[in-house]
């Protein structure tokens, strides 16, 4: 038995520079289907990645029953953090301050004066016991909020639909009737805090005349446990609360979001879909246009596998060089870009996931675009491929 001769290496990649302009367009196309689907992956991770980078495991949040997963809605009584504190023993202590942030929060229009654009916003009025309970924040720059001033979230900015110098130490933003001056910016490691604005709480309540609370976040010693948290709210019937682990609450919005993740992956398969019919029919018109080489390639002793297995080369190549250069405008244009969304905002991630899903795709392009227009050609004969013009 003898074993099959294959066509040169050389021969394939020698064929893609002798039509240099087939060759431009067909990476062209190719480089723009595969940053499509990175575009996409990438708002799916994104979102995912910041929902669960907001939820701590030590947390428990206790907020109103009949609010049901809308903290927006939620009202409970001002007392409810000083009984909390009185009668849980598995609170944790940092800085001889027992860490129980009591928070009012809303969304409302924002107009950022430097600017004069209104957009609807993200705020949080707080304690100085909310660094101690949301672990994950930092103040990047300025300080924390004095009277009638906001800590900004890093993606505020994004959020409103602003620049981010609009948002800078001493820039004054308008909600609620009041003049807000920024003090500083925090982060808050990925998590949907940093969206929001926060202020004192003490300047929210008398600006939204409102004497309640959105919430309170408990969180926990290694001895604590969110059960003695459900336990004190099924006992308090009179107060109507309810109590959850923040991380589950983080992850029953993920649930929330499944839709959107879900139509995100099937925008993915959509787009692959559309990209192999275009790689076919590119592929079907690089294959009519060398008829004649192919059949010449037969005459002289090449199988239709070696032919077929060079015209693949050639199109994996170039599907791998769209993934390359897909690559790198994704990571240059497109990662840590921050994009608006009902929740706030987050940035898009372009991680090890979109990789292999971008380039893996862009693989399967070159495979699934070549191996038809390269099985047809095969079946002409010698002589009528010989003839053809």
């Amino acid at each position: 038995m003898f074993a099959m001769r294959l066509l040169p290496w050389e021969y394939g990649v020698r064929n893609l520079f002798r039509r240099p302009t087939r060759t431009a367009l067909t990476l062209a196309g190719l480089t723009t289907v595969i940053l499509l689907i990175f575009v996409v992956v990438a708002f799916i991770r994104g979102l995912e990645a910041s929902l669960a980078a907001s939820g701590d495991d030590d947390v428990v949040l206790v907020y109103a029953l009949s609010s049901g997963a809308d903290i927006e809605n939620s009202s409970i009584p001002a007392r409810t953090p000083a009984l909390l504190s009185a009668s849980l023993d598995g609170v944790q202590q940092r800085f001889q301050t027992r860490c129980i942030s009591p928070e009012l929060y809303l969304g409302t229009r924002i107009q950022v004066l430097k600017e004069q654009i209104k957009g609807l916003g993200l705020v949080r009025g707080v304690t100085t016991a909310a660094p101690l309970v949301r672990s994950k924040v930092q103040i990047t720059e300025g300080n924390w909020p004095g009277p009638s001033e906001v800590l900004v979230g890093s993606l505020a900015h994004s959020k409103l639909g602003c620049s981010k110098d609009s948002l800078a130490i001493g820039e004054r933003v308008q909600f609620d009737g009041r003049d807000w001056r920024v003090s500083g910016r925090f982060s808050a490691g990925g998590s949907a805090f940093e969206s929001e604005m926060w202020c004192p709480l003490d300047d929210m309540q008398a600006a939204l005349k409102r004497q309640d609370l959105s919430l309170t976040a408990v969180k926990l010693s290694p001895t604590g446990s969110p059960a003695d948290v459900e336990l004190f709210c099924s006992e308090r019937i009179d107060l109507e609360l309810k109590a959850v682990p923040e991380s589950v609450f983080y992850a029953s919005l993920q649930q929330h979001y499944k839709p959107v993740r879900m139509l995100g992956w099937l925008v993915v398969w959509l787009i692959a879909g559309a990209g192999v019919f275009a790689g076919l029919n590119t592929m079907y018109g690089a294959v009519v246009g060398r008829i004649r080489e192919l059949a010449t390639l037969r005459a002289i002793g090449f199988r239709r596998r070696a032919i077929t297995l060079s015209l693949i080369q050639e199109a994996v190549l170039l599907a791998v060089g769209g993934s390359l250069i897909a690559s790198v405008l994704a990571f240059a244009l497109i990662n840590g870009t921050a994009v608006r969304f009902t929740m706030g905002a987050f940035v898009l991630r372009v991680d090890s996931v979109a990789i292999v899903v971008g380039c893996g795709t862009g693989l399967l392009l070159g495979l699934l675009g070549a191996i038809p227009p390269a099985m047809k050609a095969m079946r002409l004969a010698i002589v009528e491929g010989i003839k053809s013009v």
